[in-house]
């Protein structure tokens, strides 16, 4: 489907604010369909210039009510009609007033009225919207059409007037509540003077079984408020007084509800407003159980690395003990390695996202390589590059290979003086590289990963194979020896 710019370029003198306010208006009109039993059709004019007479409109944006049945069967986003053969959308454009009902015409079997609103936008008519809703609905109004009817009535004045959609709403509008998961209608003062079956059905959720028409909604929520302990209600009154577009929840042990107070303006002045009310009591619920899923998770990853230190301790005391130096090296390596996997889960239990920072844990890796080398005074560790986010299945064996090839490196491949280390790190959206450079002597000429006893070069090929699903190499030069990773993301 065209989107909405694509749709005029070219043929209207729109400017970008004017299309980012008709997005706008497209955005929220989801309201004003469900309010006026409605489709509407927003009709860009179709001229090079605002001085020039328009020679016909294109429909760029088309909406279906949820609380009647549609008129068009077809979306008639892109259709064109030429000036003249729509009166009233040409008279509603030229006066920039609206166009109340017109005489029924008969469309798809159905007899159907049509009425066109202006958009006005910083004193222009940018744009016309046609209403069209069959007659056969109109005849004998309840109770609840009759409200709907005239709140909408009142916002295609805002509309008209270039007070709706409202500016800066922020977030306070996603996601918003549909009309028919309740709707109160307030007066000037914040008086409920009309409350849908759905919000009666939401406000008795909460224990209120009394009528509301002409109660202060304000009072009303403070009232259900208090049947809660934990419920904070600072700040729900001037909200819900209806003076300000606002949200707000009100909760006690019967549920949670959420509304979102919308006012209503006439020629700059507040002529009431209205609240959407939706029943959110299973989604907080939700909510809190993913909350409490999150902190269970984080809990876990502490545990599990203080256990892992634990063990690094003992491991430590035990090789402190053995009079071998092979057997007591062994374990300091294992105590090495354990550590590196600490790390991941320590970032883990301190990250607000379910992935690791690696490049936290690279630099801690580098700091700790740093402070067990004996040579750590004239020894110089860089890092180029940044790894940002990697999920945890990834994150656990990258770190033990990054720890190997790090130690290797230092145990073998460092030079008599000066020695540097420099690891680069090069990621896009679908691998990864990572090169351990130092500046040693280099590896033996008979020199074979696949066939190396070294502990330490087999966990990194194991890993790297059947963990990171990826392949390592292993390089001398003239200048050293240069040890490159590369793996899928």
């Amino acid at each position: 489907m065209p989107r909405l710019g694509d749709l005029i370029k070219g043929r209207s003198p729109l400017s970008s604010s004017e299309i980012h306010r008709l997005l706008e208006l497209t955005t929220d009109w989801q309201l004003l369909a469900d309010l006026s039993f409605a489709d509407l059709v927003l009709w860009v004019p179709l001229r090079k210039e605002y001085r020039s007479w328009p020679t016909g409109y294109v429909a760029v944006a088309h909406i279906r009510p949820t609380t009647a049945a549609t008129v068009f069967t077809q979306d008639v986003i892109g259709d064109e009609i030429t000036w003249g053969s729509r009166p009233r959308i040409d008279e509603a454009l030229s006066s920039a007033e609206i166009l109340r009902d017109s005489d029924p015409e008969l469309i798809d079997g159905q007899m159907i009225k049509e009425e066109t609103i202006p958009v006005m936008f910083q004193d222009n008519v940018i744009a016309v919207i046609s209403r069209h809703r069959a007659a056969e609905t109109m005849r004998s109004p309840s109770r609840l059409e009759l409200n709907y009817r005239e709140i909408a009535h009142n916002l295609y004045r805002m509309v008209a007037q270039g007070t709706f959609p409202y500016t800066d709403t922020g977030t306070l509008l996603d996601p918003a509540p549909r009309v028919g998961d309740g709707l109160i209608r307030l007066d000037v003062n914040g008086v409920i003077s009309y409350a849908s079956p759905n919000a009666r059905s939401a406000l008795s959720r909460l224990g209120w079984e009394s009528d509301v028409d002409g109660l202060s909604l304000a009072d009303l929520a403070e009232d259900l408020n208090k049947k809660s302990h934990e419920a904070d209600d600072h700040g729900l009154r001037t909200r819900l007084s209806g003076k300000n577009l606002a949200r707000g929840e009100c909760e006690n042990s019967g549920g949670t509800i959420d509304l979102l107070v919308m006012p209503l303006i006439a020629s700059g002045d507040r002529i009431g407003a209205i609240v959407l009310i939706r029943n959110v009591t299973e989604l907080r619920r939700r909510e809190r159980e993913l909350v409490t899923k999150d902190a269970t998770i984080k809990e876990i990853h502490h545990r599990v690395k203080n256990n892992l230190q634990t063990v690094s301790a003992l491991l430590r005391l035990q090789a402190r003990r053995i009079d071998d130096p092979s057997a007591s090296a062994a374990l300091e390596e294992a105590v090495r390695r354990i550590a590196s996997i600490a790390l991941v889960h320590e970032t883990l239990s301190t990250s607000s996202e379910a992935t690791v920072a690696f490049d936290q844990v690279l630099d801690s890796l580098i700091s700790h390589a740093l402070e067990l080398s004996p040579r750590r005074s004239e020894l110089q560790i860089s890092r180029v590059g940044s790894l940002a986010s990697l999920e945890p299945r990834i994150a656990t064996p990258l770190a033990l290979v990054i720890t190997e090839l790090i130690h290797n490196a230092l145990e073998h491949g460092l030079a008599e003086k000066g020695s540097q280390l420099e690891i680069r790190v090069s990621r896009s959206a679908l691998d990864c590289t990572i090169e351990i450079i130092d500046d040693g002597v280099g590896l033996p000429p008979e020199f074979n990963l696949t066939t190396s006893s070294n502990l330490g070069l087999q966990i990194v090929r194991t890993l790297t194979e059947n963990e990171l699903r990826g392949e390592i190499r292993l390089v001398s030069d003239a200048d050293g020896t240069k040890g490159i990773l590369h793996f899928p993301i």
